[in-house]
């Protein structure tokens, strides 16, 4: 038997990495399991490389419109290799920096596939390497952070082959860029992908199966948003199916049933799948444990349990919303739940950001409007215009809204929806305001600097009372 370890933590994704360093800041002896590069798929394959690219894509975007500027740029345009070769550095040098991180913390790093056998007080992890041969390793606990994959469907034909059918991986090291796109799926990965791939030029066409796109958005949200990306381009066919995707030489041809029923058959020269994820719960002896797996998602507590002595998960591998923020905050509160430190308390999914880094950009936290009244809240809705803030108009983005919703009887904040520039940036002020419970009132009485777009959280609030001053 290897190393005797406190906690072996497998994964090292944003979860993973983040609680194995918490672990050490508590005194405990630390390994991690890592079967590809360090950072897992958020660094090397989503969070961090999407927003390069995307970042790429603003950048085209403002200087096309050079002249709105008052600037001269006779011809924007862009080198593919040369953008997805910048994504590949952001990523590397991030996954090279989780590296140090490692050593800085002491934190012994184990590389190869992990399965779990039974043992104590703990399961025993076994770690098949790169060398084919097997490790054994001990620790007091485990916690699996193994996260999610991106999801076929093969009774509707919707299955990747890598070439013609991409996953996220492929859309982010395009062979060609595609002048005839299909995107099936439009929740953020979609629609991110969406406006990327439009902004460089594409003919994109977003099929989704719900009657609107980005269906856990606020509903006046996700209309404001298909507005804004139709008038850019985009084709968005809601309430429809694909079928019988099918690649041939150098095309895909899908059959897209739209709300009415009607059938029509399309070709493109690429589609991109974005319907979702599946846990990573395969061949890691979960069966075996008796760990309960539902919809491939280990079920656990609000501090990571899963009910087999020593043994923990956290992340995407755990189920919805499935955002790397959720994961490293999971990971701390399950840590912290075994040390018995800093009071945890258990994890609570209700006060986690979303975020969309499309363009426009969407952001939002706690219930929607529809939610919020569906649980019986009395509520009062606050709304502001970006064309109504000066930062906004000096920036050339007045396309927008700040959304606010309180509880009509306490002055509770039950949510907060936004769209339009950095409104990624902007929705932390919420979050904090939820986190700190702070009324209705605090937020009305709250000073914000001028000129700046949070200037608009505030009026959003001031107009949930009736007293909104710009507009």
């Amino acid at each position: 038997m290897s190393t005797q370890y406190d906690l072996i933590v497998i994964g090292s994704g944003p979860g993973g990495y983040v609680t194995a360093i918490r672990a050490t800041q508590l005194g405990m002896k630390t390994a991690i399991v890592e079967r590809d590069a360090l950072g897992g798929i958020c660094l090397n394959w989503g969070c961090i490389p999407t927003k390069a690219l995307l970042r790429s894509a603003e950048v085209l975007y403002v200087a096309k419109h050079a002249k709105d500027f008052g600037l001269k740029i006779d011809k924007a345009d862009f080198d593919l290799d040369a953008v997805v070769k910048r994504s590949r550095g952001v990523a590397s040098q991030l996954s090279n920096g989780v590296k140090f991180l490692m050593k800085k913390n002491k934190i012994d790093v184990i590389e190869g596939t992990a399965r779990l056998e039974k043992g104590a007080p703990a399961p025993k992890v076994i770690v098949k390497g790169k060398d084919g041969k097997d490790s054994a390793h001990q620790a007091k606990h485990v916690i699996l952070a193994t996260g999610a994959r991106a999801r076929d469907i093969p009774q509707a034909g919707l299955v990747a082959d890598g070439k013609l059918v991409w996953t996220y991986r492929e859309a982010m090291t395009p062979d060609v860029m595609p002048k005839r796109l299909l995107v099936i799926g439009s929740g953020a990965i979609g629609i991110e992908f969406a406006s990327f791939y439009n902004e460089l030029g594409a003919d994109v066409t977003v099929v989704e199966v719900m009657d609107r796109i980005l269906p856990v958005e606020d509903e006046e949200i996700s209309k404001f948003a298909e507005k804004e990306f139709k008038k850019q381009g985009l084709k968005i066919v809601s309430g429809a199916q694909v079928a019988n995707l099918k690649a041939g030489k150098s095309t895909v041809t899908a059959e897209i049933t739209d709300k009415s029923g009607k059938k029509e058959t399309q070709e493109f020269d690429r589609a991109i799948l974005a319907v979702g994820i599946v846990g990573n719960v395969e061949n890691l002896g979960l069966e075996a444990l008796g760990v309960k797996v539902e919809k491939t998602h280990v079920t656990v507590d609000g501090f990571g349990r899963t009910g087999v002595p020593g043994l923990y998960a956290i992340g995407d591998l755990t189920g919805p919303p499935w955002l790397a923020h959720k994961a490293s905050h999971e990971g701390v509160v399950c840590v912290e739940g075994i040390m018995g430190k800093n009071h945890a308390e258990p994890f609570d999914n209700s006060n986690i950001p979303g975020c969309t880094y499309s363009h426009p950009q969407v952001a939002s936290v706690g219930l929607t409007e529809k939610a919020a009244k569906e649980k019986g809240y009395d509520v009062k809705v606050g709304r502001f215009p970006f064309i109504g803030n000066g930062k906004a108009i000096a920036l050339g983005a007045p396309d927008g809204m700040v959304k606010t919703i309180f509880d009509k009887k306490t002055g509770e904040l039950l949510g907060a929806h936004m769209i339009g520039a950095e409104v990624t940036e902007l929705i932390q002020g919420y979050v904090i305001a939820r986190q700190g419970e702070l009324t209705e009132q605090d937020l009305a009485h709250t000073i914000f600097p001028h000129p700046t777009l949070s200037e608009m959280m505030h009026e959003a609030v001031l107009d949930a009372e009736g007293r909104v001053l710009h507009v």
